[in-house]
């Protein structure tokens, strides 16, 4: 599956963990590495402490005028610059899923400028959504971020920012999840 991706937390893999920090809810075991896997797991190999799971999908909260924004905007993954990520688990609480579609469109974008708040910080932070929800998860998304070093403190005012919005009141369970690519 070309759009499924399995983060898997142990002692190996391509991503340092330079810092573990649960924002709300519970936390997840402490690792030293992250490998980022395109392909669903079977089972937790026996080195994995945790694996979360998620796959790519059509961008559900935004209008046409905003996705053509970000297509504009947002460079790729993998950029040789961009050493390093966060990889930030999130679970949105029972009040946020009972809302229709367009009540929580109404929260995402037309009270917490979600888009917007974006936009500001593209191309320098490059990011992905993977959904979660659907496949039974214990978190409803899993974002990706990749960036340079020299833009770490960017993404945290973008971290802030999000954080700061009406949206986050839903938000009931969060991992900062700090990475460094392995040399």
């Amino acid at each position: 599956m070309k759009n499924f991706y399995s983060f898997v937390g142990s002692d190996v893999g391509l991503w340092n963990v330079t810092n573990q920090n649960t924002i709300v809810g519970s936390a997840l075991e402490s690792v030293q590495r992250i490998e980022v896997i395109n392909s669903p797991l079977n089972k937790l190999t026996e080195q994995g402490v945790w694996a979360l799971q998620g796959f790519t999908s059509n961008v559900r909260y935004a209008n046409r005028n905003e996705i053509v924004k970000l297509q504009a905007a947002q460079e790729g993954l993998n950029r040789n610059a961009s050493v390093c990520a966060a990889l930030i688990p999130i679970k949105k609480n029972a009040q946020w899923w009972a809302m229709s579609q367009d009540e929580r469109r109404s929260i995402f974008e037309e009270q917490s400028h979600h888009t917007e708040i974006g936009l500001g910080y593209l191309p320098e932070i490059a990011r992905q959504l993977h959904h979660s929800r659907d496949l039974g998860e214990q978190f409803d998304f899993i974002t990706w971020f990749e960036f340079a070093p020299e833009h770490t403190e960017l993404f945290n005012q973008l971290l802030a920012q999000l954080r700061a919005t009406k949206e986050w009141q839903f938000v009931d369970r969060e991992i900062d999840i700090r990475l460094e690519k392995k040399a």
